[in-house]
């Protein structure tokens, strides 16, 4: 859900995110991901109504999966973040009646790419952080 917030930037009023439960559900679990996995480096994450965007950054030298193989890469990060948040989902609908997804919760596959620069880097955040201002353009938004 968006609301429009006037943070007295001095521009007008950004819409701004709001998580409800299940949106909160997701935001912890991206945050743990640290916890389950030495090595991974949080940066920028929004959560939308239909997808999410963040960046991970990996230290292949020191990271390895908490009580698991030493070895680990992106698709084993995104597939753990893909897991518990499915586990956790269906947990809210029994215990909490939280609203069933129409088909599943995740697309099978993401869309990955490197950033190579601070650049790079700071053109993806700026990205990211002002994706909730295309909504209003997304097919996807009911009132759109």
């Amino acid at each position: 859900m968006f609301v429009w917030r006037d943070w007295g930037r001095g521009g007008p009023p950004r819409p701004e995110m709001v998580l409800n439960d299940i949106g909160r559900m997701i935001n912890s679990i991206w945050e743990q991901l640290p916890e389950h996995y030495t090595g991974v480096l949080l940066d920028s994450f929004i959560i939308m109504p239909n997808h999410v965007h963040g960046i991970i950054g990996l230290n292949l030298n020191t990271g390895h999966p908490r009580g698991g193989a030493p070895t680990f890469g992106l698709p084993d990060v995104v597939h753990r973040f893909k897991s518990l948040t499915t586990t956790r989902y269906r947990y809210g609908i029994k215990q909490f009646g939280w609203p069933e997804a129409k088909g599943k919760l995740w697309q099978r596959n993401y869309y990955e790419r490197v950033i190579r620069n601070e650049n790079e880097l700071f053109k993806t955040r700026q990205y990211i952080q002002e994706n909730p201002l295309k909504w209003d353009l997304d097919p996807e938004n009911p009132n759109a």
